[in-house]
């Protein structure tokens, strides 16, 4: 609302503000815990470790272009930033691929065969094995042209009055991406833009990490996404195993027609009512 009357911003009429710091609030307070944990384990001289959190810890600057050490409060920032961004995307995409899969059984019959016949009944898969994957490559490409993690990429601002294509946007203008239409729009994807179609790319170049703009749902350029390998590898690792290790089907009270197609806008696009699948060990 507040946005239509900017007016009446100061008063939150639908408390967004409230329920953003307080959410924030518990979220920072997590990342706290670990990051506390870890000093505290360094402090009394535990096991060493050498991840993400120890860099942070350890980081020392010239104090001129760059601060002598990271403050406690930055690492919980930039913890709290890594957790979000990397389960959010990965959980969010991974539950739209099972429901694109369930409700199409033929797609999902091809990908398990495909791991079964490069993979093999007894391992698992490992991120070396992605690169000859490429139906399981892409059912990812396809769930993030019709499911993108945040489908109005993050905002741009204009510095300057410009012209652009015969448009004056003046300085100060915010400009939204628009992942979602990209992704559907049928100039581009003219076969059966809205359906789940993996088969679109096999053979084609087309790829999601800032080459191809048909494709961006983790943006382009030099601020696209930074995440773009780990979501890479995340989301082949994660779906991967789901479909090698398991027999799906859908909660007995849900069929393919009434499953629900609806989304909602949080940190990700996510599934407004969550999906409920059955899993079953393979046997073989």
């Amino acid at each position: 609302m507040a946005d239509y009357f900017p007016w009446l911003r100061w008063l939150d009429p639908q408390g967004v503000k409230r329920k953003m710091k307080r959410d924030l609030g518990k979220a920072i307070q997590i990342a706290s815990k670990f990051v506390k944990e870890r000093m505290e384990e360094r402090g009394v001289g535990g096991e060493k470790t050498t991840d993400f959190l120890d860099v942070l810890l350890e980081f020392e600057g010239n104090g001129i272009a760059e601060p002598d050490k990271i403050s406690e409060h930055d690492a919980n920032i930039f913890i709290l930033e890594l957790f979000m961004a990397g389960s959010e995307t990965t959980s969010s995409t991974t539950e739209w691929a099972m429901t694109e899969l369930l409700s199409n059984p033929e797609t999902l019959m091809k990908a398990k065969a495909e791991l079964t016949q490069v993979i093999g009944p007894n391992r698992k898969i490992e991120e070396s094995d992605i690169d000859n994957l490429p139906y399981l490559q892409g059912i990812i490409k396809e769930t993030l042209r019709l499911h993108p993690p945040i489908p109005f990429l993050v905002p741009r601002k204009a510095m300057d009055d410009t012209k652009f294509m015969g448009y004056f946007i003046p300085k100060d203008t915010q400009g939204f991406v628009n992942a979602y239409a990209i992704g559907r729009d049928p100039d581009v994807w003219v076969d059966e833009p809205n359906s789940f179609k993996p088969e679109r790319f096999i053979g084609s170049k087309i790829d999601y990490k800032g080459q191809h703009y048909e494709l961006i749902p983790f943006g382009a350029g030099r601020r696209m996404c930074a995440g773009v390998p780990l979501a890479h590898r995340m989301l082949h690792l994660t779906l991967g195993i789901l479909l090698h290790q398991f027999d799906w089907s859908l909660d007995g009270n849900v069929t393919r027609d009434t499953m629900d197609w609806k989304d909602k806008l949080g940190i990700t696009m996510r599934k407004s009512v969550p999906l409920l699948a059955v899993p079953k060990k393979c046997l073989v």
